[in-house]
């Protein structure tokens, strides 16, 4: 054996001996999981890279309890108490380094930023023109989008021909996005296809994000070489971005999101700057789009396989039965440590509650928990609330989904106009769609037909 060799080995040797002493003295030794996540963190990278964590995650808790190990120091937890503990307004817990891989290394945007009180600031200089108050101002913009997407319908009635209802969704999704954020769309209603490539561009980053984010110490590397290789999706999201608002500066026009930051920027510099208006673009691209296109996809799926089903809380049930995130919103554990769910967690160890594992808790939503039924949430005041506290379709806290609204207000208007004009039917009521988790939880090839309603007598 040369030196070399032995060096390798040696090494090798050296780190097995002490993760095992680090697996076999740790305070938290007794919390089950799979075997290998007390080791590595090439277990969770795995479930990650397959996109099939959230129900390896449901499955582990309802086999173990409320606290798992996923990783050598981290943990997903399954208790509604501890929301408050991990997420709640002025809590002390931080977002954990998987964000970091979500943006360019050492450069904190709204989503990745781990600091408090830096994210406050930020995300007080956009909130008020996420408010739905302002929103209800572009609420002509929206219309017109659900009638392009109600006419491509008609389109597909005339023709008898199936469709991916997602898909149209999606380009649905993206097209308001680019109504309301600078007045026209991205034209993907139009084309019927990603002619930009920005749907693809999103898919890649949150592909890279989510995985990378695993290893986040190796994120600066590995941002460079992709980029270098011209494989970026984030870049390629921030390029499209940054040629809309430059094209919009030309010709301001319509009650818009840049609208109004230009108006904010012309009047008060300080307050909104050059760069804060590129952010409001990129943002409503990263965080507008696939959150209302799962969450339309969701609701819309639901009734088709429920066709009876509507009266009240179908979209609140709709959207426990399939949240658009699906890995542990992680957070770190500050200073002096945390007992949560019984367990005392050290400083520095990482945790997180996973919303496909809140949404299926059986002791709060149920035996049935996995099925579809609205009625669940037509309870007294006092039992819906116990539900509400645990329901996280849009995150939870001061770091809840900024585009939350938009998400709800593209709902409120494309849903009713779907059910009140189409007789939408699946092609194979007996085929699942397809979903893949890579932070998003897409769902894909739901083959629909449509067949145009006689509204005369509504």
């Amino acid at each position: 054996m040369g030196l070399t060799t032995y060096l390798i080995f040696l090494t090798l040797g050296i780190w097995l001996a002490n993760k095992f002493l680090q697996a076999i003295r740790s305070p938290l030794r007794s919390v089950p999981g799979h075997f290998l996540a007390r080791f590595t963190r090439l277990w969770y990278f795995k479930e990650v890279w397959t996109g099939t964590f959230p129900w390896t995650n449901i499955d582990l808790h309802q086999k173990h309890g409320p606290v798992v190990r996923i990783a050598p120091n981290e943990y997903s937890i399954d208790d509604p108490e501890a929301m408050k503990i991990l997420y709640g307004h002025g809590t002390a817990f931080i977002k954990g380094p998987w964000y970091s891989a979500s943006g360019v290394p050492h450069q904190a945007n709204i989503f990745s930023d781990s600091n408090p009180k830096s994210h406050a600031v930020e995300r007080r200089k956009f909130a008020s023109l996420y408010s739905m108050s302002t929103l209800v101002t572009m609420e002509q913009a929206v219309d017109h989008c659900v009638d392009f997407l109600v006419d491509r319908l008609k389109e597909f009635s005339r023709s008898g021909a199936t469709f991916d209802l997602q898909w149209w969704l999606q380009c649905f999704a993206f097209d308001t996005i680019g109504e309301i954020s600078v007045s026209k769309r991205f034209g993907f209603l139009d084309a019927g296809n990603d002619a930009l490539n920005i749907i693809d561009g999103l898919d890649n980053f949150l592909l890279y994000s989510a995985r990378v984010g695993v290893f986040p110490e190796t994120h600066p590397v590995i941002f460079k070489i992709v980029n270098m290789l011209g494989a970026n999706g984030f870049q390629q999201v921030a390029k499209f971005a940054t040629e809309q608002v430059q094209s919009y500066k030309k010709n301001v026009e319509g009650e818009t999101f840049l609208g109004k930051a230009l108006r904010i920027h012309q009047e008060q510099p300080q307050k909104l700057s050059e760069t804060d208006i590129l952010s409001i673009c990129m943002m409503n691209v990263f965080a507008g789009s696939d959150t209302s296109s799962i969450s339309l996809t969701s609701i819309m799926w639901c009734l088709l396989k429920n066709q009876h089903a509507l009266a009240k809380a179908v979209i609140k049930e709709a959207l426990r039965i399939h949240p658009a995130t699906g890995l542990p919103l992680s957070r770190v554990v500050p200073k002096g440590g945390a007992t949560i769910s019984g367990h005392f967690f050290p400083e520095g160890t990482v945790v997180g509650v996973n919303t496909w594992v809140a949404h299926y808790n059986k002791q709060v939503f149920g035996q049935d928990a996995h099925e579809f039924r609205p009625e669940r949430w037509l309870v007294s005041k006092e039992a819906q609330q116990s539900l509400d506290r645990y329901w996280l379709p849009f995150g939870h806290g001061s770091r809840t989904c900024i585009g939350k609204n938009i998400a709800l207000m593209e709902i409120s208007k494309v849903i009713p106009h779907l059910v009140r004009h189409f007789d939408l039917s699946l092609v194979d009521p007996n085929q699942e769609p397809t979903t893949h988790n890579v932070w998003f939880v897409k769902q894909q090839n739901i083959r629909v037909t449509a067949k145009v309603r006689d509204t005369t007598n509504l």
